[in-house]
C-alpha cells in the first residue's frame, strides 16, 4: 500500500495511483494528524499549571510552588517510567496500545477536572504521565514508518507540530477559559479532545507490525554520541523549565504586566513555536546536528535577555517568543537526531529521550520553585540560562562526524 512517497503540501505523503493507494495516502495522512491532535493534548495538559498557577492555588488552598511542583511530577514519573515502560509494550500492537493510552488520558484528565483537592489533582496528572512515558516514545517511528527516509524530518516536525500547538492554542485558551470559568474546565475539553484522537487512531491509523520497522533502526548508531545528546537535552531543559513553570509569576511580577494579558503572551510562545517547528523540520533533514546547536545556542541567548533585561515589558515578551520558538524547534530536531544516532531501537531511543526532556522539566521546575521561594524570581532566568549554557558547551565539544 505505502510503496511510492513524495513531499507535498509540507507534509510527506502516499503517491496514489489506484484506489487502494489512494486509501492509504489519506489513512496515512489523517494518521500523523491524529498523532499530532494526541500531542496537542498531553502538552496542554502538561502545561496548564503554568498558566493556570495562581488559579490552581487559590482554588486548591495551596501555595504557587505546590501546583508548580504537578510540572515537577509528571516530568518526574516520565522521566523514571518511559524506558522500561517502553520496553515492556514495544512488542504490542501500535494502534491498540496508542487507543488504550489515549482513552487512559481522557479519563485521568476528567478526573483532574474533578478533583475535590490537590492529592487527587496530583494523582490524575501522574496517571497521565504513565500514559504520555508510552505514548512519546512510539508516535515518531509509528509516524515515520509509513513514509520514506529522505523526508522523515519533515514527518515529524508535522507530527510534533501539536506541542507547539498546544503552546499556542491549547495552553493560552485553557488560561484564558479558566481565568473565565474556572480551572476545571479546561481540563474537561481536553479530556473530549483525548478521546476524539483515540477514536481517530483506533479508526484509521494502519495497522503497525509488533516487529521494528525500517523506522525502528538508525543508520549510524553511536552510544557516546546518544549519551552526550541526552545529557545536554537534560541540561536545556531543565534551564529553560527554571524560568517557564513561573513565567506567569514572571511576567506579572517582574515585568508588571497586567494578569490578563498572560495568556496573549502565551499564545505569542507558542505561534513562535509553531514557526520553530517548521524551520527545524525543514533545516533538520540537511543537518540535524547542527539544527540542535543552533536551537540550544537561541535558548540560552533568550534566557540572559531576560535576565539581562526582563523586567522591561518588551524585553521579557521578546525573549518569552524566542523561548517558544526554540524550544519547539529544539523538539523536532532531538527526534531527528534521534533517528540518526540511536544505538538501539528508535522506540527505546526516544523514551530515553523523552525521559531527558522530563527529567529537565522536573529538576527546572523543582529549581524554579525554590528560586521563588528564597532569592525571588529575579533569579530564574539567570540560573536557566547557565544551566542551557552548560548544554550548549556539551554540543560544541561534540566532534563533527
Amino acid at each position: 500500500m505505502f510503496e511510492r512517497r513524495v513531499p507535498m503540501q509540507g507534509l510527506p505523503q502516499v503517491v496514489a495511483s489506484g484506489p487502494a493507494e489512494q486509501v492509504g495516502r489519506a489513512r496515512a495522512v489523517v494518521a500523523v494528524t491524529a498523532l499530532a491532535l494526541a500531542l496537542f493534548v498531553y502538552g496542554t495538559v502538561q502545561s496548564l499549571p503554568i498558566g493556570l498557577l495562581p488559579q490552581i492555588a487559590h482554588g486548591l488552598d495551596v501555595s504557587e510552588s505546590s501546583v508548580g511542583l504537578l510540572v515537577t511530577g509528571y516530568g518526574l514519573v516520565v522521566t523514571v517510567t518511559a524506558v522500561p515502560l517502553t520496553k515492556a509494550t514495544r512488542r504490542l500492537p501500535r494502534r491498540r496500545l496508542l487507543t488504550a493510552l489515549l482513552c487512559a488520558f481522557s479519563a485521568a484528565a476528567s478526573l483532574a477536572a474533578l478533583a475535590p483537592g490537590y492529592a487527587v489533582l496530583l494523582s490524575a496528572q501522574i496517571l497521565i504521565a504513565l500514559t504520555h512515558a508510552v505514548l512519546l516514545s512510539m508516535v515518531a517511528a509509528t509516524a515515520t514508518s509509513m513514509f520514506r527516509e529522505a523526508v522523515r524530518a519533515k514527518v515529524v516536525g508535522a507530527l510534533f507540530s501539536g506541542i507547539p500547538l498546544a503552546s499556542a492554542v491549547g495552553v493560552p485558551a485553557g488560561t484564558w477559559l479558566g481565568q473565565r470559568t474556572e480551572w476545571r474546565v479546561p481540563f474537561l475539553v481536553m479530556s473530549a479532545l483525548g478521546l476524539m484522537a483515540a477514536v481517530a487512531v483506533a479508526l484509521l491509523l494502519p495497522s503497525a507490525q509488533t516487529a521494528p520497522t525500517p523506522a525502528s533502526i538508525t543508520q549510524r548508531p553511536s552510544s557516546s554520541r546518544f549519551a552526550l545528546l541526552m545529557a545536554a537535552t537534560g541540561l536545556v531543559v531543565a534551564g529553560v523549565f527554571t524560568f517557564y513553570t513561573y513565567v506567569a509569576v514572571f511576567l506579572t511580577q517582574a515585568a508588571g504586566l497586567p494578569s490578563d494579558t498572560v495568556s496573549a503572551v502565551l499564545l505569542l510562545n507558542g505561534l513562535a513555536g509553531l514557526a520553530g517547528t517548521w524551520l527545524s523540520g525543514a533545516l533538520s533533514d540537511r543537518d540535524a546536528r547542527a539544527t540542535m546547536t543552533g536551537t540550544v545556542a537561541l535558548l540560552t541567548a533568550a534566557l540572559a535577555l531576560l535576565a539581562a533585561a526582563g523586567v522591561h515589558p518588551w524585553a521579557a515578551v521578546t525573549a518569552v517568543a524566542l523561548l517558544g520558538l526554540a524550544l519547539a524547534a529544539l523538539i523536532t530536531a532531538l527526534q531527528s537526531r534521534i533517528l540518526r544516532i540511536a544505538p538501539r531501537s528508535v522506540e527505546v531511543a526516544s523514551a530515553t529521550g523523552s525521559a531527558a526532556i522530563n527529567a529537565g522539566i522536573a529538576g527546572g521546575a523543582l529549581l524554579g520553585g525554590h528560586l521563588l521561594e528564597s532569592p525571588g524570581h529575579h533569579n530564574l532566568p539567570l540560573a536557566g540560562a547557565l544551566l542551557s549554557a552548560a548544554a550548549l558547551a556539551l554540543l560544541l565539544a561534540e566532534r563533527r562526524g
